[in-house]
């Protein structure tokens, strides 16, 4: 009953901190952190810390406090007070989230949310690593969600504050390189130069989702080995991205395959959730529709995603087995 009564005590916290971070969040401005952080003295970078760990909890824009952070203590001491108090916040809220819900995601989880639960507690800090640097979803929401999780506490905060490092240093660097060009302390040679990093810092981040979805990519998979996979009964994935028409036509299509056109892929993507951490073996006619999709996968988090190379041409090339 205490119990009970804790866990309605904090989800209402949480919900009213909430609620009025979205009704006041217009008031928030570097600005006025700049004036609480002053107030502070010698205690001015703990107060910001704890003020973006909060922030963190409660919705708060991280893209303004961590501008903040640049402009009022520079691209150095400004990242490590960003990305500590962004981890601390993170931290809170995946707490939260875990007390809250202990026991109850257990029960409640099943069919194919259960089944992706599973693949991103067997990935673990990689699908931690992962999302923080490719920000697919919300970071505040994100930090609830894999609350939800079973992956190890230790694992999340190790992952986290590693991985936002890249944005950490980008954002920060910028809110300096914003302060330093509004409040013309440097010249224009220096200005230049600190817009140039700026903007390299930002491109690097920008780019950084195409990179990891690169090396989340497998090698190119051949129908030899892909036909060796089937024989032996491995548990995996073979998606074909042709059309329909296509499925059935003259080439016919591999028999456990399942067909999602690529022009459809991005809405259907919910009925692969389940094979998140599988094996995904992606076919077409030749292999350039596949390449495309397989780039599509792995901006998603599917771990282990090969190109069929050459495709259906390959397979029936080699003499194996379809369905039309």
């Amino acid at each position: 009953m205490k119990n009970n009564i804790t866990r309605w005590s904090l989800l209402l916290v949480v919900i009213a901190g909430i609620s009025l971070a979205v009704i006041y969040r217009d008031q928030l401005d570097a600005s006025v952190l700049e004036q609480w952080v002053q107030r502070a003295g010698t205690a001015g970078p703990l107060v910001f810390m704890l003020i973006y760990a909060i922030g963190t909890v409660f919705f708060l824009p991280g893209s303004v406090l961590t501008l903040a952070g640049g402009a009022l203590f520079g691209p150095v001491w400004g990242t490590l007070y960003n990305l500590t108090g962004a981890t601390l916040g993170a931290t809170l809220a995946f707490i939260v989230a875990r007390y809250l819900t202990s026991g109850w995601v257990e029960k409640k989880t099943a069919g194919r949310l259960k089944q992706l639960k599973d693949g991103v507690e067997g990935e673990g800090w990689r699908f931690v690593a992962f999302v923080r640097l490719v920000p697919l979803f919300p970071f505040n929401l994100l930090n609830y969600a894999l609350g939800l999780t079973r992956i190890k506490l230790s694992h999340y905060v190790i992952a986290s504050y590693l991985c936002m490092l890249p944005g950490a240093i980008a954002y920060t660097y910028l809110g300096y390189a914003l302060k330093e060009a509004v409040g013309g302390e440097a010249d224009i040679q220096e200005m230049i130069q600190i817009g140039i990093f700026a903007s390299a810092l930002l491109a690097i981040v920008a780019y950084l989702p195409r990179i990891i979805a690169h090396l989340r990519r497998g090698p190119t998979l051949q129908v030899v080995d892909l036909k060796q996979k089937i024989d032996q009964g491995e548990d995996l994935l073979i998606l074909d991205v042709r059309t329909p028409a296509e499925f059935i036509g003259e080439q016919g299509h591999i028999a456990s395959a399942k067909n999602i056109p690529l022009e459809a892929l991005a809405g259907r993507m919910d009925e692969l959730a389940e094979y998140l951490e599988h094996t995904v073996a992606i076919v077409c006619r030749t292999d350039r529709r596949s390449a495309k999709a397989a780039q599509l996968l792995a901006r998603k988090g599917y771990a282990d995603v090969h190109v069929v190379r050459n495709g259906m041409t390959a397979w029936n090339k080699a003499d194996y087995s379809v369905e039309r």
